[in-house]
């Protein structure tokens, strides 16, 4: 028998919230407190309190989002996503510039990133218009246009500020989305052939200087081992010189003695690397695996398209964060900058993860529920 969800009380809602999975997310950040910790030299400050501080105010709004009737956030997706859409366009007239992009608005001493919202509103626009869409019209061309510039749009701007790598990460889930939707084959062949004839001509008239050398420098680290090279060289060194059990807490000689820049943030693994080693290491990784494969549940036990949609699109937002992150690390990719969700210091991933996962949690209390609404909807 299908319960009626909507008509449950709060306390059933709150009750009936897959536990599993927030707990499992206060691990990672519990995780990400104790290496903000280490990377502070043994105190809370700079960043272990800023971050305590994200966790406990997204923390009930992840709840709140998890709670709260699934037909409001289907029917204000549109509207969300045009809103983080506002915020990534002005960002480039009023945001606040570092290392010669302008990605951010500086509120004090925290800055926040529109484009990691960004990711998360893109999915749930996307999950939202192929709720609407029947499988055998989606390969045709008037159906397909939207969702494509649902994501190109935000990603050529994201693209100009200029952050690459979070433009790529955008592009990819928002592709994967349609994968999922049941997109025809048609168009990731034309795609694909269209970036790779495409190569050249970005190399030479789009990407910056700054992006060639992070590619020159993936395929040659030891090139420029005191320049270009230097940061993953000394990552290699760190995470190969943990070991099967780690050099201990605390006690990680390239993160303690400043060797690692940005350990903080995109360097973060390679200090829990080097003092927990490669136990520590893998329970971490099989912790990020456990909850996507909970994402991959959920979105099979779904019964309506959005909720399919929305759950794996998070989903590979998530995991495709904790495998560029960590494989920027190791050097087996480039550097792009993209942070270990819920390790990494930063207030914006944190808010995007916590809003994400309120929305997966959202589907997985409703999943059964009937999104009909009246026909002045979006």
């Amino acid at each position: 028998m299908i319960i009626d969800q909507n008509k449950n009380s709060l306390s059933q809602r709150i009750e009936n919230l897959n536990w599993l999975m927030v707990s499992l997310i206060i691990i990672l950040a519990f995780i990400g407190f104790l290496m903000l910790y280490s990377a502070g030299g043994g105190s809370i400050r700079p960043w272990m309190i800023r971050q305590m501080g994200f966790f406990a105010i997204f923390f009930p709004i992840m709840i709140f989002i998890a709670i709260t009737d699934i037909k409001v956030w289907f029917r204000y997706a549109y509207i969300l996503y045009g809103l983080a859409l506002f915020l990534v366009v002005i960002v480039a007239v009023v945001g606040h510039n570092a290392m010669g992009a302008t990605r951010w608005f500086k509120i004090g001493s925290i800055t926040v990133q529109p484009s990691e919202i960004m990711k998360v509103c893109t999915v749930f626009a996307l999950a939202r218009y192929f709720y609407n869409v029947e499988v055998e019209n989606i390969g045709k061309i008037r159906v397909i246009i939207m969702p494509i510039l649902l994501i190109a749009v935000p990603a050529v701007l994201i693209f100009k500020q200029p952050d690459l790598g979070t433009a790529a990460i955008l592009a990819f889930v928002g592709v994967s989305v349609l994968f999922m939707a049941g997109a025809r084959a048609w168009i990731f062949i034309s795609s694909g052939i269209l970036i790779l004839i495409s190569i050249p001509f970005a190399w030479h008239f789009l990407l910056y200087d700054y992006q060639k050398q992070r590619v020159l420098t993936f395929i040659d680290p030891d090139k420029d081992p005191l320049g270009s090279g230097y940061n993953i060289i000394q990552s290699k060194i760190a995470i190969g010189s943990g070991g099967l059990f780690g050099k201990g807490y605390l006690n990680g000689t390239q993160g303690q003695l400043n060797f690692l820049p940005e350990k903080q943030t995109d360097f973060i693994f390679t200090m829990l690397a080097e003092e927990v080693g490669f136990i520590g290491s893998f329970l971490t990784i099989a912790t990020y695996l456990i909850v996507g494969a909970i994402c991959f549940a959920i979105a099979l036990k779904t019964k309506h398209q959005y909720g399919k949609l929305l759950v794996m699109g998070i989903a590979n937002i998530f995991l495709i964060h904790m495998f560029i992150n960590i494989g920027m690390v190791m050097g087996l990719i480039p550097v792009v900058g993209a942070p270990l969700p819920f390790i990494s210091y930063g207030g914006t991933i944190m808010a995007s993860m916590m809003i994400g996962f309120g929305l997966v949690l959202n589907v997985d209390l409703y999943k059964n529920s009937d999104l009909r609404i009246n026909n002045n909807a979006f």
